[in-house]
């Protein structure tokens, strides 16, 4: 009874979680696609480094002790306030340095508007680890669906600021209105909604014992983060504001549906593989099967924004925005690989000690600085095709290291993956195709492009039988024969 109940918490829990996702990225793409016809490239180069710079800090901020907290079979109320004061105090000292360090920053990379917008930016550190807690027993709890709604809530009204903003001719102001007030509805909704305060004991104690697993979590977390934002880092002292803007908004759209898809499965599976980790056969057919699903899924959605690119960026945006579609065609790629890797990585945060994951970290980012180091003196599409063997890396070294903690062997894997990545290809060659048969670009060309591909993925999938196809569609009859 137990395992069945796990079993519907999880299945409700990635439903939740993949609708509050791909709700919030339909709307961020929204959002997106607005302020890309309304700014100009260069605006979007200015705010890509103060962005990297929250990305890599945000990870110092929680120190692994939220995930560490997820993975705990019963934390206290001392637990949950320990790891609070922690995350504040780690997040005021980090906001205080890096608002001082901002007219350097802005000096280097001769970008005096970094200077302007730091204070108020920079109020993402304080505010996401204001509610880090609330959000941390909210997963424990698999209240997805109110996650989800808070989450989505939040992405809706911070994104019509942004766009009125930018109608109203704010320029870079309203990226940062849209960031901030975001991030401060999402904290005040989820405090509102929460019966935890931090009362009560606060000890040190808490967090000596989870340090061992949550500070290896942070090293890695930390050193991924910052090893992910190196092109930004190194392009805007290399390149244009303008090229940095094309180059950073090809790898965020790329990760709208990428990041949207593996973190809608992420926040569900991690604490339901920690229930799990015991049981080896259990562990290993759910592991393989998360991951059958999500390329099921994952693949024809990559491999079709590749495909329609050109076609996509001339119908939404306007030409300033067209140098970015080279980037964007092969930066999707890379998109079939991440969501593996991370489903690997949820492995091994279930299963593993921290030392083990941390050596892998090395090892991964031995690999990139060898790839950044050939490719970002070469030239920005150089360093585009480094993202893709990146990732292909980054899934290869997490997925080897599974093998030893589950009975998944590289056999069994790729013949899970193969049916799933050949269905894919084949549509993708429909998708060029019919964008070869129709001389005239626009909307009809584009439309006639995405229905070719759906149709031709769904065809060919019910055709060769694919097991991802029957276990999709066989979830889709269980919950609406649960509705009804």
């Amino acid at each position: 009874m137990a395992e069945q109940q796990l079993r519907e918490k999880v299945t409700q829990g990635v439903a939740w979680s993949m609708a509050e996702k791909i709700g919030s990225m339909l709307l961020s793409m929204a959002v997106r696609l607005v302020i890309l016809r309304l700014l100009t490239r260069e605006i979007l180069g200015y705010m890509a480094i103060p962005t990297a710079i929250v990305t890599v800090l945000l990870v110092l901020v929680d120190g692994g002790f939220s995930q560490s907290l997820i993975r705990s079979k019963d934390p206290s109320r001392t637990d949950y306030k320990s790891v609070f004061l922690f995350n504040m105090t780690i997040a005021g000292v980090c906001y205080l340095a890096v608002v001082a360090a901002s007219p350097l920053v802005a000096r280097w990379y001769d970008m005096p508007v970094i200077a302007q917008i730091a204070p108020v930016f920079y109020l993402l550190l304080p505010l996401t680890a204001l509610c880090a807690v609330q959000n941390t027993i909210f997963i424990r709890q698999f209240r997805f669906a109110l996650l989800s709604k808070v989450t989505f809530f939040a992405s809706l009204v911070g994104g019509l600021t942004a766009i009125g903003c930018a109608l109203a001719g704010w320029g870079i102001w309203s990226l940062v209105a849209e960031r901030v007030i975001t991030v401060g509805l999402r904290t005040a909704i989820l405090w509102w909604l929460s019966d935890w305060r931090p009362r009560g004991h606060a000890s040190t104690q808490p967090l000596r014992e989870m340090s061992k697993f949550g500070c290896s979590l942070m090293v890695t977390d930390l050193i991924s983060n910052f090893y992910n934002k190196v092109p930004q880092f190194f392009l805007g002292s290399l390149y244009p504001a303008s090229t940095l803007g094309s180059f950073d908004q090809a790898v965020k759209l790329k990760d709208m549906p990428a990041v949207t898809g593996v973190q809608a499965v992420q926040n569900v599976t991690y604490p339901a593989f920690s229930k799990i980790r015991d049981d080896r056969p259990k562990l290993t057919e759910s592991y393989r099967q998360v991951v059958m699903i999500v390329a099921y899924v994952m693949f024809p959605v990559m491999l079709g924004l590749s495909a329609v690119a050109h076609d996509m960026f001339a119908v939404l945006l306007s030409t300033e925005w067209m140098p970015t579609v080279p980037y964007f065609e092969v930066v999707s790629l890379a998109g079939l690989f991440y969501p593996v890797a991370v489903i690997s990585m949820n492995i091994l945060k279930a299963r593993s000690t921290g030392p083990l994951i941390v050596r892998l970290e090395v090892i991964k980012k031995i690999i990139m600085t060898a790839i950044f180091a050939v490719t970002i003196p070469h030239s920005v599409m150089a360093v585009v095709w480094g993202l893709v063997a990146i990732a292909f890396c980054e899934m290869a070294v997490n997925f080897l290291a599974t093998v030893q903690f589950t009975d998944l062997t590289l056999y069994r894997f790729v013949r899970t993956l193969l049916p799933v990545a050949l269905v894919s290809a084949a549509m993708y060659a429909t998708v060029r195709a019919v964008g070869l048969l129709i001389p005239q670009e626009g909307v009809l060309r584009l439309m006639a492009e995405i229905g070719a591909g759906a149709l031709s993925y769904l065809l060919l999938s019910a055709l060769f039988r694919l097991e991802a196809f029957r276990e999709v569609v066989d979830l889709l009859r269980r919950q609406l024969r649960k509705r009804s």
